[in-house]
């Protein structure tokens, strides 16, 4: 089967540049309390659920997979990017981390306490939002918690030549009611939301989180 366009290129640019991603925005929750308060929330809430590991789908450089860790929550990082995956381990040997697909998810059903898509779904095409949040409903255990985080808006934010890499890529914004009426369509009903206002000269637009659960 051939594999959709956008997930060749999302690989290349992360593989690109792995080293100095996770150079810039290792600490950056050390800076973000309201993202801290959210990932705490998730942390109780699948503590109060199913039985099982947690997954931080698109974990990157492992950031946020450590904080989750750090929080007692049995978690494991998986992510497209072989590069990424490569640096998570060298700088979080303690952890798990493999590569995977957020569309073809290498995980048995009902078998996740809880899952983490953290800035993850801002590169897949809006037509294929349905399938991912199918998928991460298949995995989930019944009663299990899910954190989505993406920046707020309408247009697309294209990254060309980053750190001097001869790549490009596109960051699809999204508006937070579409998110969670895709969610509910998936199962996944919404039960906490939280909108952030840009910070003045970092960002360019508001960041979204929403805690969804899968009915127990």
């Amino acid at each position: 089967m051939t594999e959709p366009g956008f997930l060749s290129t999302t690989r290349a640019f992360y593989d690109a540049i792995a080293t100095e991603y996770a150079d810039r925005y290792r600490d950056i929750l050390d800076d973000q309390p309201l993202e801290r308060g959210m990932l705490g929330a998730f942390a109780e809430l699948v503590r109060g659920a199913a039985e099982g590991p947690v997954a931080d789908i698109g974990c990157g450089e492992g950031r946020v997979t450590a904080h989750l860790n750090a929080l007692g929550l049995p978690v494991y990082g998986i992510d497209l990017s072989p590069q990424m995956i490569a640096t998570a381990r060298r700088t979080h040997p303690e952890l798990r981390f493999e590569v995977g697909s957020m569309l073809s998810l290498d995980i048995p059903d009902g078998a996740l306490a809880g899952a983490v898509v953290w800035y993850s779904i801002i590169h897949t095409p809006q037509e294929l939002l349905p399938e991912v949040f199918a998928e991460l409903q298949r995995v989930l255990a019944p009663g299990a918690p899910l954190l989505v985080a993406f920046q707020v808006g309408d247009e697309p934010l294209h990254i060309d030549r980053p750190f001097g890499h001869e790549v490009s890529l596109d960051f699809h914004r999204r508006q937070p009611d579409r998110i969670a009426e895709q969610l509910g369509g998936a199962g996944l009903a919404v039960r906490a939301r939280l909108v952030r206002e840009p910070e003045e000269g970092v960002e360019g637009t508001p960041q979204a989180f929403l805690l969804a659960r899968k009915p127990a």
